[in-house]
């Protein structure tokens, strides 16, 4: 049963969250993580401290609705920081830790911040060296710069009347955070999401329960995505256990045995190469007979139903197999939730058939993230679940998914333009197209703009990259995919004026190594305007330009992308082997 928690126990903005998880939960342990090699933790009430004392010590340095950028990895002072720049009545505007110089500067700049919380000196110098007017506090001690140690020792020196004061003042239809994300072309745009927007999540991580009090959840998704602030929120509302990763990717896995979770947020990745390892060495036609028994007989239990003899011989041989694979979390992870790009339904049964409720789920950064859900007595692998509580689903004439519910963002911040694109009687425009059926699971379908989201759920506009690359004058055309792939890849093809000039000025020819290396290293130029996610890993050079008789190009000289990848299917998936 889910806890019932009475309205005047409840945060009525999310800078009052942690004190009231304080009030709540008190000793019981709200943040681990890893200091060297051993796991800490810090209760709610050591949490609530830590806000407050870092809120005070922010209180002299930001006013009231002034955004306050954060630039680093996931980590416990990234939560903490962010939960004290909303009690102290600020905004919170997150920036990916990959994020390069020029995507900083214009976060920083759209968003009008006047502090930035970096997460260490490297970070620190990043800010330093841009154009922009702010004020750089660190979390890790830096020369030069005050930390949030040095804010916590003025806070706890502070009078809390003005802190009071403005946690008083702040309204659930006020700003709580600013997200900013990749749109079809052009500059990210932030999505401003309320107070209102957060506190339903965690109303709704209740209502579902996904997530329990006293659950365990390793986090390693980077905070500047709207998925892990969404887990962040809930962990702290409900009364969970909110783990850190180490900051090693190569240490997720092993880490996952260590933490033994309850509950884990991820991207499919983490999932495809748990599946990958576990089944390599193992006949397909083995696996695919494990995977039906193990639905069958799972279903059966799930529905109270008795188990066949023959049936369930069969499933106790797979014991070991099932066993091995459920060690990899830790032996107790209840439940996982896949989003932020989609996952192979083989690969969702066959963790369902091992005891690992593997649910996919949907939902944009307009949508603080909701939006459908698989749960673990109401799933069907291949959906993306149905309308969680409170969201209104319908499909356009077109197929467009549009949603309307109280998880809808505020607009685009500082953009009326594309919010109104995007919002019509409340109605957002999710870009997605999707199937319905009888039974109110969505099928994503296909993506109606030509957004990239890659499997690691890393949001990358092709156009940018498209248009820096045709800067050059050796490049013709550009065409970036990286959808549902671990990372973007680009088509290529070269000028048929200036490079055949450069190859026969060089006494090579068009095709050597030569102008290879020239187009790596334009690749090389563009990519570091870029975050690493958003780089370019690898591209291929077409022995032809695009072309309107190809079908290549349209009229008007516009590149239509699914005929491009038809027809150099081959070689697109050469970059992927």
């Amino acid at each position: 049963m889910t806890e019932t928690v009475p309205a005047d126990l409840r945060a009525h903005t999310i800078a009052d969250l942690a004190f009231v998880s304080a009030d709540r939960f008190g000793d019981e342990p709200a943040l681990r993580y890893r200091a060297g090699d051993r796991w800490e933790q810090q209760t709610f009430a050591e949490l609530a401290n830590d806000v407050h004392d870092l809120a005070l010590g922010l209180v002299a340095n930001v006013e009231p609705g002034e955004r306050v950028c954060i630039l680093g990895e996931t980590r416990p002072e990234w939560t903490r920081a962010g939960l004290a720049v909303l009690a102290a009545g600020a905004v919170v505007v997150p920036i990916y830790a990959t994020s390069s110089r020029e995507e900083c500067a214009w976060v920083i700049e759209d968003s009008g911040a006047r502090l930035v919380i970096c997460e260490n000196a490297a970070a620190a110098a990043r800010i330093a060296s841009l154009e922009v007017s702010v004020r750089i506090v660190t979390m890790e001690p830096v020369d030069g710069y005050d930390s949030l140690a040095d804010l916590a020792v003025v806070g706890r020196e502070a009078d809390p009347a003005e802190l009071d004061r403005r946690r008083a003042a702040v309204q659930a239809d006020d700003i709580a955070v600013i997200i900013y994300t990749s749109g079809t072309t052009g500059r990210a745009k932030g999505c401003v999401l309320t107070h209102r927007n957060w506190l339903r999540i965690g109303e709704l991580t209740e209502e579902m329960n996904i997530v329990r009090r006293a659950d365990v959840v390793y986090l390693f998704l980077p905070l500047a995505h709207v998925f892990a602030q969404m887990t962040q929120f809930a962990c702290v509302s409900i009364g969970a256990t909110l783990v850190f990763w180490g900051g090693d990717v190569s240490r997720i896995v092993p880490e996952l045995a260590e933490v033994r979770p309850t509950f884990l947020p991820s991207v499919p990745r983490i999932f495809e190469k748990v599946h990958a390892a576990v089944t390599a060495s193992l006949d397909p036609a083995v696996v695919q007979q494990a995977v039906a028994v193990g639905l069958q007989v799972r279903a059966l239990r799930q529905r109270g139903e008795p188990v066949p003899a023959e049936l369930a011989a069969g499933f106790e041989q797979l014991e070991p197999l099932f066993g091995r694979v459920q060690a990899v979390f830790g032996g107790r992870l209840r439940q996982a939730l896949s989003g932020a790009a989609p996952i192979a339904k083989e690969v969702v049964e066959f963790f369902h058939a091992a005891g690992v409720p593997v649910l996919e789920g949907y939902g944009l950064t307009e949508t603080t993230g909701v939006g459908t859900v698989n749960t673990i007595t109401d799933f069907r692998p291949g959906s993306v679940g149905r309308a969680t509580p409170g969201v209104e689903l319908r499909l356009a004439d077109d197929g467009e998914i549009e949603m309307r519910g109280p998880h809808v963002f505020a607009g685009y911040w500082h953009n009326a333009s594309a919010t109104a694109e995007t919002i019509a009687d409340g109605w957002i425009r999710t870009g997605d197209l999707g199937a319905l059926d009888a039974d109110g699971f969505v099928t994503i379908t296909g993506r109606k703009k030509d957004i990239i989201v890659t499997a690691g759920g890393k949001n990358i506009s092709p156009a940018n990259l498209e248009n820096d690359l045709r800067q050059s004058p050796w490049i013709s055309h550009a065409v970036v995919y990286g959808d549902r792939r671990p990372y973007p890849v680009a088509l290529i093809t070269l000028d048929p004026d200036t490079v055949p000039a450069w190859a026969a000025a060089q006494g090579v020819e068009v095709s050597s190594d030569a102008v290879r290396s020239l187009i790596s290293g334009v690749v090389d130029a563009v990519n570091d305007r870029y975050s690493k996610a958003s780089q370019l890993k690898r591209f291929a050079i077409l022995p032809d330009d695009l072309s309107v008789e190809s079908g290549e190009l349209t009229p008007s000289l516009k590149i239509k992308r699914r005929v491009v990848s038809e027809h150099h299917a081959d070689v697109i998936e050469s970059l992927y082997t």
